[in-house]
């Protein structure tokens, strides 16, 4: 397992025990990890607090040149929001963890020059699918359905 991917584990796991969607998110810049966050919709009472969000939140200000070196990995498929923060900051490389219980727009991603890795890690799919099971109206609103 990947340490990075682990990380993000942990705080979709962290997200979880605190109520939450069990999506995580860590940012990585010349193999450290600078910034780790989770989805915090529920527990803000945020639109926007995706994992990759509140852990480009946690990044706080960071330069072009930085973010020019970073990998940003996700427990989930980033969607649309997620993935157009990636783009607007010019993040060269996703790593996706999986992407079977939701797939955000990985070919226009990598269409516009972002190197994205799809894991399809067991551990990142089963924690969606327990949790869709058992909290499936906080996935709709999640995913805007």
């Amino acid at each position: 397992m990947d340490k990075f991917l682990q990380a993000a584990i942990d705080e979709a796991k962290q997200g979880l025990e605190e109520g939450g969607i069990p999506i995580g998110s860590v940012l990585v810049i010349d193999g450290e990890i600078v910034a780790r966050g989770h989805n915090q919709r529920v527990q803000k009472g945020s639109s926007v607090l995706h994992a990759e969000m509140d852990c480009l939140e946690n990044a706080g200000r960071l330069t072009a040149a930085d973010y020019k070196r970073a990998t940003l990995y996700s427990t989930l498929s980033p969607c649309d929001m997620c993935s157009g923060t990636v783009l607007l900051y010019g993040i060269p490389k996703v790593v996706v963890g999986e992407n079977r219980t939701f797939k955000g727009p990985e070919e226009y991603v990598r269409s516009r020059g972002v190197e994205l890795t799809l894991v399809d890690d067991q551990e990142c799919y089963q924690l969606m699918q327990d949790f869709i099971a058992a909290k499936p109206e906080l996935w709709n609103e999640d995913i805007g359905e």
